[in-house]
């Protein structure tokens, strides 16, 4: 970029939500799933569900969880569904457009990790002091959204893994800088990056700060835990009890996560996210 020139503008945080009326259920045809806790049945990748009905909307949408439908009720595409739906494909969908129909199933996973990225890169930019760090979060961040707007042939030629890879540091780099510096009285934040907490008793745990990237907190129990700016990337929150832990700051946390946990009223989140409207008031 010349000195004149001026910057890309950054994905808006709109564009990063799901909007499922702009899409042609991708997620619920592309993706496949296994009957477990949460899916009743198996389903492979390509095959409608059983629910999706002729208006791309689904049968059961508002009674997903009692049903047994837990893993469509916390899936999040990002607003990936509506950028292939109508800017990868122009408004072409795999129904009238059968020949493209197995393209655009590829197509979605691999935009739906760029809009992860997207987001996770969004917040970093937001959050990082200025200086090489922010600057260099700034490229990443117009890059991505770069070829994640690429051609089908492109976006299934792209090596995905190697874009995390690329990004991963810089976001973890933001996570240090701000967990080092943002909650006063701090003990330097516990390193559980990556730990296995499955089933762990953390009730009433001082976590403030602490590196939970990609740490399994599967049926853990957190209630009235401290979380305050403790960075959770890729952290499973799966039937994690969040009721009463304060989560004001934390870092990267993503609406599906919420949506897998369990809170309350007395749960304190980050004003960016909405309380998931299953949790009791």
């Amino acid at each position: 970029m010349t000195p004149d020139a001026a910057p890309e503008p950054a994905p808006a945080r709109e564009t990063l939500r799901a909007d499922c009326a702009r899409c042609f259920a991708l997620c619920c045809v592309a993706l496949p799933f296994a009957a477990s806790s949460d899916f009743p049945v198996d389903k492979p990748t390509g095959t409608p569900c059983a629910n999706l009905r002729d208006g791309f909307g689904c049968g059961i949408h508002s009674g997903l969880r009692a049903r047994g439908w837990a893993g469509c009720a916390v899936y999040d595409c990002l607003g990936a569904g509506q950028k292939v739906s109508q800017t990868t494909y122009g408004g072409r969908d795999w129904r009238r457009n059968h020949g493209l129909a197995r393209e655009m199933f590829a197509v979605f996973p691999v935009v739906r990790q760029l809009h992860e990225l997207l987001r996770y890169l969004t917040e970093a930019v937001g959050l990082a002091r200025k200086g090489d760090l922010r600057d260099a979060l700034g490229e990443a961040l117009a890059r991505v959204d770069r070829l994640s707007r690429g051609r089908p042939d492109e976006l299934l030629a792209l090596d995905v893994g190697g874009v995390r890879a690329e990004v991963n540091p810089l976001l973890s780099a933001t996570g240090a800088q701000v967990r080092t510096t943002a909650v006063p009285g701090s003990r330097g934040g516990a390193d559980h990056r990556g730990a296995d907490l499955f089933g762990a008793r953390l009730r009433g745990a001082d976590l403030r700060a602490a590196n939970l990237r990609g740490a399994c907190l599967v049926a853990a129990d957190l209630r009235r835990a401290d979380l305050r700016t403790a960075d959770v990337t890729g952290a499973d929150l799966r039937d994690a009890d969040l009721r009463g832990a304060d989560l004001t700051g934390v870092l990267f946390l993503l609406p599906s996560q919420l949506d897998a946990a369990r809170g309350d009223a007395a749960t304190r989140l980050p004003d960016r996210l909405a309380r998931p409207a299953h949790w009791p008031g």
